[in-house]
Parts: C-alpha cells; sequence; structure tokens
C-alpha cells in the first residue's frame, strides 16, 4: 500500500499547487502544462520501454549462455559466504547469488546498460524462491535496496559533463572522491536499515571481512586514479576498466559453453526471447511512476518546495546557497534524466566550479533513482506489496544527500 499512497500523494499535492497557481496566482496555462507533461512523459515511458528490449535482448541472451555454461553458479559459490548471511532465505549456490553479484559489479563500474538486465536476471531468480508471488521477500528488498543506494566507483558520465557545459569546469574530476563517499555512505546506510529490519547480524567474521575488502579495493583504486592519474588518464582507465569488463563476461561465458559443448547460438537466442516480454511486461509500471513524477514537476512543487526550505534554513541560521542545488537531490529519486537536467541546469546558471555546481554533481553521483528502480523491478515480476522498501530506500537516499552536503562543504569550503 505505501506505493499507492505515494503514487496518490504526488497527484494530489501537483494538482493542489496547479489549482492555487491557476485561481491566486492568475497563471491560466498552469493546466495545459500539467496535461502536456502527462501525455509526454506516458509516451516517453514506453519508448524508454521499448529502448531497453535491444539492451535486455543481448544481456538475457548472454546471461543464458552464462548460465548453461556454469559461470552463474561459480559466481555464486565465489560470493555464497557472503550473500547467504545478507540472503539466508536464498540458497547458497542459488543462481540469483551470481545474478545478484554480477548487477552490484556492473553498478559499481557505472555500466548501466549492464545492470538493469543483470538485476531483473537476479529479481526473476529470487521470484522464484518468493512464496508470495505479489508481495516482495526479504531477498528481494534486501536486493533492491543496495542496488537502489547506487553505488559507483566510477562517475564518469557526471565528470564527462562537467568538462561540457560551458563554460567547463577547471578540473571536472575534482568530485569524484565527495561522490564517492556520499555513494558509499548511502551504501551503508541502506545495508544497516534493512539488516535491522530484517534481524540480520551484520558483526559476523565473514560479512565484516567482505564488507572491509570492499573498502579496501574501493579506497586502493580511488588512491590510484587520484594519485596516479590526470583527468584524460582516469577518463580513460575507467572507460577500459568498465568496457573491458563487459568484453571479458561475454568472452568468458561463451568460451565456457564452447568448452562444455552447448549449442552457443541456440542458448543466446532462447534467453534472448525474454528480452522482449520483459520490456513489454514494465510499460504499465513506468507509465504509471512517470506519469505521477511529471505531475508533481510541471505543476512547481519543487518550486514551493524549495524556497520552503530555503525559509527554513534562513530561519536556523543557516547558509541557503546549499539550497539552489537541492533540485538535483529531489528529482533524482524521481527521474534519473530529471536529475541530470537539474544538475546541468545548476551548472549553467551557478558555473560549474561554484558550490551548488559541485554539489548538484556530488548529489547526481550519490544515488540511483528510487522510483524508476520500484518501478521496473518490481513490475518486471510483478510484486503488487513493496512493503518497506520505498521508505528504507529514501531514508538511504536521505543519508547520501546528508553526506554530499557535508562533504562538499569539506572539498570545497564554505561558498
Amino acid at each position: 500500500m505505501t506505493l499507492s499512497y505515494i503514487w496518490l500523494g504526488f497527484f494530489l499535492i501537483g494538482f493542489a499547487i496547479a489549482f492555487v497557481k491557476w485561481a491566486f496566482l492568475n497563471d491560466p496555462l498552469i493546466f495545459k502544462v500539467v496535461v502536456d507533461g502527462i501525455f509526454k512523459s506516458a509516451g516517453d515511458s514506453v519508448e524508454l520501454s521499448f529502448k531497453l528490449i535491444g539492451i535486455m535482448t543481448l544481456f538475457l541472451g548472454f546471461m543464458n549462455i552464462g548460465e548453461k555454461a556454469g559461470a552463474i553458479r561459480f559466481m555464486s559459490r565465489v560470493v555464497g559466504p557472503f550473500f547467504s548471511r545478507l540472503f539466508p532465505e536464498v540458497p547458497r549456490q542459488h543462481p540469483a547469488m551470481g545474478h545478484m553479484m554480477m548487477n552490484f559489479s556492473a553498478n559499481l563500474l557505472g555500466l548501466d546498460n549492464a545492470a538493469t538486465p543483470f538485476g531483473l536476471k537476479a529479481m526473476e531468480s529470487l521470484q522464484e524462491l518468493n512464496p508470495k508471488k505479489d508481495t516482495a521477500s526479504n531477498a528481494q528488498i534486501m536486493f533492491l535496496v543496495l542496488h537502489a543506494s547506487g553505488l559507483t566507483l566510477i562517475p564518469i558520465s557526471i565528470i564527462a559533463m562537467r568538462a561540457a557545459v560551458k563554460p567547463p569546469a577547471a578540473n571536472p574530476t575534482d568530485i569524484f572522491i565527495p561522490c564517492m563517499i556520499a555513494t558509499f555512505a548511502a551504501t551503508v546506510a541502506a545495508l544497516l536499515i534493512v539488516s535491522f529490519k530484517q534481524k540480520i547480524n551484520l558483526l559476523q567474521p565473514v560479512i565484516l571481512g567482505w564488507i572491509l575488502g570492499i573498502s579496501a579495493v574501493i579506497g586502493g583504486l580511488i588512491a590510484y586514479m587520484k594519485i596516479f592519474l590526470d583527468q584524460a588518464g582516469m577518463e580513460k582507465f575507467s572507460a577500459v576498466l568498465s568496457n573491458g569488463l563487459i568484453l571479458l563476461i561475454f568472452l568468458a561465458f561463451l568460451l565456457g559453453a564452447w568448452r562444455k559443448r552447448i549449442n552457443i547460438f541456440e542458448a543466446f537466442i532462447d534467453g534472448a526471447k525474454g528480452g522482449f516480454e520483459v520490456a513489454v511486461r514494465i510499460i504499465p509500471y513506468l507509465v504509471a511512476m512517470l506519469v505521477a513524477i511529471s505531475v508533481l514537476r510541471t505543476s512547481g512543487a519543487f518550486d514551493f518546495i524549495l524556497n520552503g526550505l530555503s525559509a527554513f534554513f534562513s530561519a536556523l541560521g543557516f547558509n541557503t546557497d546549499f539550497v539552489a542545488a537541492l533540485p538535483t537531490a529531489m528529482m533524482k529519486p524521481l527521474s534519473g534524466s530529471g536529475s541530470r537536467g537539474m544538475m546541468i541546469d545548476a551548472m549553467t546558471k551557478y558555473g560549474a566550479d561554484s558550490f551548488p555546481g559541485r554539489l548538484s554533481a556530488v548529489f547526481q553521483g550519490s544515488s540511483d533513482t528510487t522510483f524508476y528502480v520500484i518501478a521496473v523491478y518490481f513490475g518486471a515480476v510483478s510484486v503488487k506489496n513493496t512493503r518497506y522498501s520505498i521508505p528504507a530506500m529514501l531514508l538511504a537516499d536521505l543519508v547520501g544527500i546528508i553526506t554530499a552536503v557535508i562533504v562538499a562543504y569539506m572539498f570545497f569550503g564554505n561558498p
């Protein structure tokens, strides 16, 4: 029911603000703007779903090859000791373990096109173990909340945008470490929140060992790129690492299947057939969510909220310059493209090297798009009762936002 209340709330707030603008602020075009936004979002939702068909078909085809070759079960054995404690309801060597690991790895490297098919495959595998098919299981909630926390090592797209705006940032990579810290804080918060809710003990040696090990790897890569690479070198390194990993995975799947004398082409076709079905299945969920978000955005609700926040923090004696970057943070859980637009707008309006410009970039890299994740991933397996997943995701987002503000002041000083 949580999703129903949020969805209804978006419409009610948007319609109420639109009515106020029409009745009291003399804005005769507001209803047209809202309605145009509704129709545009509905069309964009379907277009986005169909764009997923090619990507889903490609990756699900290779995933089927990997499963037949035994690669997914191999990854399940590798991460089994760790994941079996975070996902106690999932058998240790179940394929879902490998699917989740591949999703997290793709996210870590900023490979959105790969992360979505891997994540949808993981949700389908977890749904097989779900006794109540219309209700999110504990394992599905843990997976999606961690996924939505958006742990990313290389925010290459944000760095590229900072270099592309006019005028460009003097050092586009200076938001690299702040982004890493903010998204890591959001991920740790997500893990703590869900573990507390599901009564999972995180002080087990295996869990602590994996978390510390992952932290050490991330810290080592950050140190290497920060100390030894300039901007061009960092972009080249990240491109080689991320794209090379995808090619390596494809090659490993193909060679493993060839070694087992599997009909590789037929295996790809069998897996790829599911790409169209998944893309079509998520259309109603995506249309419903993006239309509601559009009403909230086009009605001007964000302007009212920002003005209220600015007045609130001013009354408390805080410097309110960070409020100018909040549209990116507020939009991020609702729309990836919307938050990207807010970030570019902040960098264009205030300057890429201004405090709001830098902070908006850190906001953009601190979490994933929560409501898109809910619509796509739960929609793909027809889960209607999401239980406490949305509050957990939003709370982790809030931790990421607060951390981003603190880190921005630490790295970039008082504006």
